[in-house]
């Protein structure tokens, strides 16, 4: 038994330099598939890069810290372009002081003029911060909304405003010691605010990118040394393909080389991956191709079946039919053959039936015309009033059995010395089989042409496809290919394999 796509078994390559080649290509194309993928998504989570907090579930505050990562934005921000904003760093800077000024100062003493400035001015800050909205420029105007709602939930108020204006208000920190209000504004407020930043922009007025220049140097380097490596290899196996159509060959390695579409690289990577043998995806190959086999095979039969059988029934309501037959004879083919194949299969099939299997069936032929003649000579040679003698039906079996016996056994040496003298070469023989052929497509067509026997033989035969049709066809969905395939596997999978398919090399 074929054993089927799904289960066949990719050859490797059983060189040990080339494969040990490839698993190191295959390796080196994952790493880039990694990199390539944290690039994909650094700008996006840049936010959980920089504080390394983990959020399982947004609506409940609930923090995973994850500070065993290490800050990797200082060496990743220069590549994408990104700096820090001008305003929220400003900001950041100013809280600093005032940070460091308020924590010099004693406890329950009124603040300097000084520090009262520090705080006016932190204050206004913090108005501008919430009229410009910096955060807009990257998309995150939702930070901004969780730094107002925590100001006003800090506050009770209903203004983010007012809030941070009670909040940083000189008569309130000499009540509150600002060991409390220090840490609210380090662990709730200054973290969102250091999530702001600035992005440059090329000369062609897109956000500055410098991934490719480390993609082209460490990685797609590698990949087309290796592309080219295999085209050479490929070349020496078949001398006569060109460059191109090698190339053409590797169309898969295509995406490795590409500057866009970066993502597109997952198939070429997992094409490797199991070609060198690190990972096994038979497994999962197998079962995606039996799942399209299984929502295909039954809607692919059921159009090809429906268009074979209207084909057909096209044909058959066609009233050329005669015209056809008579295109059937000898000096009316188009195509004209050195040996005439139909006259050579009665030639041959002629001796098989007349000579081997004709008189076989000489016992069964002596049946049947016997109780035919038995049902023939009932009212000839024994009158009714004299048919309940029985010596007299003893007779007239007796007589009707050996007429059909005469009757066969010549018939039988008859077909016998014809079907011998059919089965040998004879010019003559061969023109009469011929004009007897095309005279038997000359007579039917003529006939179906002068009787009603062409209309009626189009009506029954279409409504049998069309019975057809309504009962077989519609009975796929409901027989399940589902069973089928089950079937298949448990042949294929309990059996031996099948012969000639292919073993992976060591």
């Amino acid at each position: 038994m074929a054993r089927p796509r799904w289960h066949q078994v990719l050859p490797r390559p059983g060189n040990r330099v080339g494969r040990n080649w490839d698993r190191f290509v295959a390796i080196w194309a994952t790493l880039n598939l990694v990199w390539v993928g944290f690039d994909l998504t650094y700008v996006p989570l840049r936010t959980f890069w920089l504080q390394r907090n983990l959020y399982p579930i947004p609506s409940v505050p609930l923090v995973l810290p994850l500070h065993a990562i290490p800050d990797i934005t200082p060496w990743v921000d220069p590549i994408k372009g990104i700096e820090p904003h001008r305003e929220t760093e400003a900001y950041r800077r100013a809280f600093d002081q005032l940070d460091a000024a308020l924590l010099q100062q004693p406890a329950g003493v009124p603040l300097s003029p000084a520090l009262v400035l520090l705080l006016q001015r932190q204050v206004q800050l913090s108005g501008q911060l919430i009229d410009s909205n910096p955060f807009e420029a990257t998309g995150a105007s939702g930070t901004l909304e969780k730094i107002k709602n925590r100001l006003r939930q800090r506050a009770n108020r209903d203004s983010a405003r007012q809030a941070a204006a009670d909040l940083l208000d000189p008569q309130r920190l000499t009540r509150v010691p600002w060991a409390e209000e220090r840490r609210f504004w380090r662990e709730q407020v200054l973290p969102l605010v250091a999530t702001n930043y600035w992005r440059s922009i090329d000369d062609n007025g897109r956000p500055t990118d410098h991934f490719w220049r480390y993609d082209l140097l460490l990685f797609q380097s590698v990949f087309a040394l290796d592309i080219l490596l295999r085209v050479i290899r490929l070349r020496r196996l078949l001398p006569g393909l060109g460059w191109g159509e090698a190339l053409l060959r590797r169309w898969i390695d295509l995406p490795l080389l590409l500057p866009f579409w970066r993502w597109l690289r997952l198939a070429p990577v997992v094409q490797r991956l199991q070609s060198s043998g690190l990972i096994n995806l038979e497994p999962l190959r197998a079962v995606i191709s039996r799942a399209v086999v299984a929502l295909l095979a039954v809607e692919l039969f059921e159009v090809m079946a429906l268009q074979l059988i209207d084909g057909i029934q096209g044909l058959i309501r066609s009233g050329r039919w005669p015209n056809r037959i008579r295109a059937l004879r000898s000096h009316q083919t188009v195509v004209n053959h050195d040996e005439r194949e139909l006259v050579e299969l009665v030639r041959i099939w002629a001796p098989l039936l007349l000579v081997q299997v004709a008189p076989r069936l000489a016992p069964e032929l002596q049946g049947v015309l016997g109780h035919a003649l038995q049902q023939s000579l009932q009212n000839t040679m024994v009158p009714p009033p004299l048919r309940q003698l029985q010596p007299l039906l003893q007779v007239e079996k007796g007589f009707s059995r050996q007429l059909a016996a005469g009757v066969v056994d010549s018939l039988i040496d008859l077909t016998r010395t014809t079907g011998e003298r059919l089965g040998r070469r004879d010019d003559q023989q061969l023109e009469l089989l011929q004009r007897f052929i095309d005279r038997f497509w000359e007579e039917l067509a003529a006939a179906l042409e002068s009787g009603p026997a062409l209309e009626r033989s189009q009506q029954l035969l279409c409504a049998v496809l069309e019975e057809f049709k309504g009962t077989y066809v519609s009975q796929i969905n409901r027989s399940g290919i589902e069973t089928l395939i089950a079937e298949l596997d448990q042949l294929m999978v309990k059996g031996p394999s099948s012969e000639g398919s292919p073993t992976p090399a060591d």
